[in-house]
């Protein structure tokens, strides 16, 4: 994990993709945020927030969400304020799901797909999901503490062929 001076603070998470061509389903893409113990930070989810969601402390929230995409910039974004959040958080990994309403579809299909974590002005991730053009989820940040209980980000962009219901059930597992 890496961080700067005390930690991260407040990082936002955004989104964009373009919509679907003329007469074909919406293509909807959601953030998710999975958080785990500080006891068991690769048991389950303590929480998982989504889709206009928040945490229940409101440390993670989603400030912008979009069913289909619009084609101009970033039209999702969840935010994540972690000098709020409790000790007994150890862990967050964050992932972009894609619903397969009207049949399966795979980030390879989206036009103008990206997601970018940025703390500030400061840019800690941009991908296009190039790397996981086949996957219907992938993960793309993962958040953790240290020792002294600063907060660091580690790029963990991981492709993954599941429903966003069970994608968040398996977002935050040991890679294989």
């Amino acid at each position: 994990m890496s961080g700067v001076g005390e930690g991260l603070g407040k990082v936002e998470v955004k989104l964009r993709w373009d919509p679907s061509p003329y007469g074909e389903a919406p293509r909807h893409l959601d953030i998710m945020a999975a958080t785990y113990s500080a006891d068991d930070p690769y048991g389950r989810p303590v929480y998982v927030v989504h889709t206009e969601s928040r945490s229940p402390d409101g440390t993670i929230n989603m400030s912008r969400h979009s069913e289909t995409g619009m084609g101009f910039g970033f039209v999702e974004a969840m935010v994540l304020e972690f000098e709020r959040m409790s000790p007994a958080y150890g862990r967050v990994v964050v992932g972009v799901a894609i619903h397969q309403d009207g049949g399966p579809r795979t980030f390879g299909e989206i036009s103008n797909a990206g997601v970018v974590v940025v703390e500030g002005y400061r840019e800690l991730l941009a991908d296009d999901f190039a790397q996981v053009a086949g996957a219907t989820a992938a993960t793309v940040a993962e958040f953790g503490r240290d020792t002294s209980g600063r907060w660091g980000f580690r790029e963990m962009v991981r492709g993954f062929d599941a429903d966003p219901v069970l994608f968040a059930a398996e977002m935050g597992t040991r890679q294989r």
